[in-house]
């Protein structure tokens, strides 16, 4: 594993953001309507774990999984976006505006809810 400097790691985080501002609308939704869904199926399995063990631990312990699969796979949650996206218009990066932050907030959002709304349609 390399090891980033803090200003190595901040340049990595606003390219990111950079990278999410710019990407196409059908990426963008399809990468948040992924995330959405396997974090609300990550949920409902660390529920059940909950609820058939009795021990609460257990579903603590698997939830995470979810967030995991997301990172490697590449997927995009609203509250990394929240984050990343800004980034890029502090540091004033061609390309990258406010007006682009929301566009990429907004499709962001709709795609994680429409992925965990699937999810509840089909477990329902």
């Amino acid at each position: 594993m390399a090891y980033l400097a803090p200003a190595e790691f901040v340049t990595k985080m606003v390219d990111s953001g950079e990278s999410k501002l710019l990407m196409s609308a059908r990426d963008t939704l399809i990468r948040a309507y992924m995330a959405g869904a396997i974090l609300a199926l990550s949920a409902a399995f660390a529920v059940s774990v909950t609820v058939n063990t009795g021990n609460a631990l257990a579903g603590a312990v698997l939830f995470p999984v979810g967030f995991i699969l997301l990172y490697l796979l590449g997927f995009d949650l609203l509250t990394g976006v929240f984050t990343l996206a800004p980034l890029a218009v502090f540091d004033k990066r061609p390309g990258a505006t406010w007006g682009g932050v929301m566009r990429n907030w907004g499709l962001v959002f709709c795609g994680n809810f429409a992925g965990a709304l699937t999810v509840a349609l089909f477990m329902s």
